[in-house]
């Protein structure tokens, strides 16, 4: 009998899902872009707790630039690579966010083609959507800001000196 429950236990196990480490943005202020809440490969939960800093008005109303910021931050956590930038989104607003809501953002990953990554990202207060978009990514060799395409374009275009 002991023998079958050992058994038991490592079938139940190996159902639990893997634990996926977060290898990006990990100097990001989760208070301005929110709060992971659940990491999956290529699957993101944050919870963005709006604070008066936010503000846009004297009504209540939350800039929409923290909406973004929190749903660019879960992006980036979906495709949970090192070096993973952003490139271009096309997102909509749905719907305003006011001060002491929260917005749970979930992102997904749609599409793999090489080092380029699309994620669906939706954003909801309670049961009410307020944001959605497509956010595409690319994973970089290297840091953004440590890549040699200044000097690449400099090159080419005769203008680099060696002084620089």
């Amino acid at each position: 009998m002991a023998e079958n429950e050992e058994e038991f236990e490592i079938e139940d196990y190996r159902d639990e899902p893997e634990q996926v480490l977060v290898q990006t943005h990990n100097r990001i202020n989760e208070n301005l872009c929110g709060e992971l809440i659940k990491i999956e490969e290529g699957y993101v939960e944050v919870r963005l707790a709006t604070l008066p800093e936010m503000l846009a008005d004297d009504v209540g109303l939350i800039h929409g630039g923290f909406i973004f910021g929190a749903a660019d931050y879960a992006a980036m956590l979906a495709v949970n690579e090192r070096n993973v930038v952003l490139v271009a989104s096309d997102c909509q607003f749905l719907s305003p966010v006011k001060l002491n809501d929260e917005v749970d953002v979930i992102a997904r990953v749609r599409h793999k083609e090489g080092r380029k990554r699309n994620v669906h990202v939706e954003a909801y207060v309670l049961d009410i959507k307020v944001f959605e978009g497509e956010f595409k990514t690319v994973i970089t060799e290297k840091h953004v800001l440590k890549l040699k395409l200044l000097d690449a374009e400099e090159e080419a275009s005769g203008t680099h000196s060696e002084d620089e």
